[in-house]
């Protein structure tokens, strides 16, 4: 098995579940983008140009760490100008708790959500026409 297998500690009589933490960062990604007042996620330098030659990178802003008390997730995130944080902040951790827990099984330990920017609505004027 390899080190960077989460192995779900199940056995079935078909043979046993092991979970990548490509898949557990998707997923909280996912889960993160998807609570209102979140503009975007953090990404690398790589990670952006991926994105413009036309590859999502849906596991962007999530960092996973496997240790012996349990999963540990760093989250990322760029929020809109306006919002309350810690209640946008409580809803990306809800959400990412319960999405990880319906589709995987298992529980964290932390979903620690950083705030590493705001965004402001920028609206483009209209052009008037004569």
């Amino acid at each position: 098995m390899s080190e960077n297998v989460l192995n779900m500690g199940q056995e079935s009589t078909l043979g046993k579940v092991e979970i990548a933490p490509e898949v557990i960062e998707v997923i909280a990604g996912l889960a993160s983008t998807e609570v209102d007042g979140v503009a975007a996620m953090r990404g690398n330098f790589a990670a952006g140009v991926v994105e413009k030659l036309g590859k999502k990178n849906h596991g962007k802003g999530v960092k996973v760490e496997l240790t012996e008390e349990g999963i540990v997730l760093d989250i990322y995130v760029l929020m809109h100008f306006g919002v309350s944080i810690p209640l946008v902040a409580q809803k990306i951790q809800d959400n990412i708790r319960q999405a990880l827990l319906t589709m995987t099984g298992l529980e964290l330990k932390e979903v620690n959500v950083h705030v590493v920017g705001v965004t402001f609505e920028t609206t483009k004027p209209e052009t008037e026409s004569l």
